[in-house]
């Protein structure tokens, strides 16, 4: 039986119901999206009519398209994933997902029948990928470990170096290493790469399988599209449970044709928008004495801590106050908080302002 996935419940309506809007970690702006094509596509040209999406993402990430599937959002992405890593590695499965770390990814393989170890990325060390804790967390049974990268919730980047040393070791057990990097795009000024879309990626390493969207850094999830990418053999399998999923709208993949397109464009007026809101959270965080944790360079969200209440709390508190900020429970840590700056610039200073006073209620 699939568990129930807390976080997505708790969270369902909120981003609309709050006056300030501190838990959406997508760059969506001001949400003023009426009519069927999102503002920032409107006056933007279509491609050659030929051009498919997986043409388009074949090319960002350096593969051939047959090892691109195109799937309705990242979660499907990720789901697809486990399961055919799953199905490969016998009739009990193990997966292995970080903590803390986003509930879907633990909730998901539990779904499958799997059971779910957890490795630790400390706090006390800003929140590593350590390939050696990884390994020494691997048992016979483990078909699939996952992490996500930027690391979701606390915005820590992990270099290409400590990715491929994490793959070898999964690889090493006939494993397969599923990195999301829907927030691998959030990088700026000299951090933004040649490689996709301008962040790090795991694309290419033995046994990984990448999956992105639209969604996070581009702010176009009402597109609903993901995708994963892996060597041919492992699509192959994941093409084969994927009609048991949700498919993908012909609308969306028109206008992910279009953005993809024009994803340089889109690319650096989305930059422009995550500077300002990721510089504003730094320096929130470092003028709160009683807060404690990193907002890394780049990143518009953070998991930060009060010395005087946890999560819990603190989340409750902002709520009463119009305020929506994530409790961390729902990645596997109560003392602190994710907070995301994730819309207009305009409008974050006020968010943050308001939160700051909820703090100082505490």
């Amino acid at each position: 039986m699939f568990p129930s996935i807390e976080y997505l419940e708790w969270m369902w309506g909120r981003p609309d119901e709050a006056r300030h809007d501190l838990g959406s970690s997508d760059l969506h702006g001001d949400r003023d999206e009426s009519g069927v094509i999102p503002r920032r596509l409107r006056d933007r040209s279509d491609p050659p009519g030929d051009l498919r999406v997986e043409d388009q993402l074949a090319e960002v990430y350096g593969v051939d398209p047959e090892s691109v599937l195109v799937t309705a959002g990242a979660s499907t992405a990720n789901a697809l994933g486990a399961a055919a890593a799953l199905e490969r590695s016998g009739d009990a499965p193990r997966a292995l997902v970080e903590r803390p770390g986003y509930e879907p990814l633990v909730a998901t393989p539990q779904g499958f029948g799997a059971t779910v170890d957890r490795f630790r990325r400390p706090a006390t060390e800003a929140y590593p990928l350590d390939p050696a804790r990884v390994e020494r967390n691997l048992t016979p049974s483990t078909g699939l470990v996952t992490v996500t990268n930027r690391h979701n919730p606390s915005g820590r980047y992990v270099s290409r170096e400590a990715l491929a040393a994490t793959a070898e070791a999964v690889a090493d057990r006939g494993a397969r290493l599923l990195v999301d990097e829907v927030y691998a795009p959030f990088v700026l000024g000299d951090d933004v790469r040649e490689g996709p879309f301008g962040g790090v990626s795991a694309v290419g390493l033995e046994n990984a399988v990448v999956t992105g969207s639209l969604t996070k850094f581009f702010g176009l999830g009402g597109l609903r599209i993901g995708w994963l990418i892996a060597d041919r053999s492992f699509v192959e399998d994941v093409r084969r449970i994927a009609p048991h999923f949700p498919a993908v709208s012909e609308p969306g993949r028109h206008l992910a044709r279009r953005a993809l397109a024009h994803r340089a464009a889109l690319a650096s007026a989305t930059r422009t928008h995550l500077e300002r809101n990721a510089e504003r959270l730094a320096s929130f965080a470092e003028t709160r004495d009683d807060l404690d944790g990193t907002v890394f360079r780049g990143a518009s969200f953070g998991f930060l801590s009060h010395e005087r209440a946890d999560g819990n709390r603190v989340s409750e508190a902002a709520w009463d106050r119009g305020v929506l900020v994530v409790p961390g429970r729902f990645f596997g840590d109560e003392g602190a908080v994710r907070v995301s700056l994730g819309g207009a610039p305009s409008t974050m200073a006020d968010g943050l302002s308001a939160f700051g006073e909820v703090l100082d209620a505490l």
